[in-house]
């Protein structure tokens, strides 16, 4: 049986992810020039300035060819970032899920492990066995975020990516499995369940 990732509309207490269209252009080029500093640390190319529109371009190919299923991340109407699901292998019933980027206002917010949940609840249900992710090795924030989130650390890739700076980086490589998945989905309900307590910070 192959896994069938279907494009669609995701939505909790939290955020809405809606398929990246049109509409999101505009507002998303905004929050990406709302970071200047972050694109030349730890993201393989920039989505800021000028860099924005190619961007556009390639991620609406990818999409129209089945590769990428990108998402505008929504909060209160507003596009406040991007996640995709990348890597999608339908007969292997792997996929990645990355192309992550928030606003900075929205960084250690309920929003992150809010939108995760989304992706990884859909991507169970249409018969994924694995997702993955992958990050700069020496991007601490997002690597903490990700054992939090409760993937399992699998390894690191040497020299794996060169950086649209010119920078070889290491890239350490996360996953979760359909097996894991309803121990990391309690755990992560539980902790939104407390963010929503405490005014939108995730425990």
């Amino acid at each position: 049986m192959a896994m069938d990732l279907t494009e669609t509309v995701l939505e909790n207490d939290h955020v809405r992810l809606e398929p990246l269209r049109e509409i999101h252009r505009e507002q998303l080029r905004d929050a990406c020039n709302a970071d200047q500093d972050v694109w030349p640390q730890f993201y393989l190319y920039s989505l800021a300035n000028e860099h924005f529109d190619p961007f556009w371009a390639r991620v609406q190919k990818d999409r129209e060819s089945g590769s990428w299923i990108p998402f505008a991340v929504m909060s209160d109407s507003r596009c406040v970032g991007i996640s995709c699901y990348i890597g999608i292998e339908p007969v292997h019933r792997a996929l990645e899920v990355g192309n992550t980027y928030y606003r900075p206002e929205f960084r250690g917010t309920a929003v992150n492990p809010a939108a995760k949940h989304l992706l990884l609840r859909h991507a169970f249900s249409c018969s994924a066995n694995r997702v993955q992710f992958r990050v700069d090795a020496r991007n601490v924030h997002s690597r903490t975020a990700l054992v939090k989130l409760g993937a399992t650390q699998e390894g690191v890739f040497r020299q794996e990516r060169v950086m649209w700076t010119g920078r070889v980086r290491d890239t350490m490589f996360f996953s979760i499995l359909r097996e894991e998945w309803p121990i990391v989905e309690a755990k992560l309900l539980e902790r939104l369940a407390n963010s929503r307590a405490a005014g939108g910070k995730p425990g």
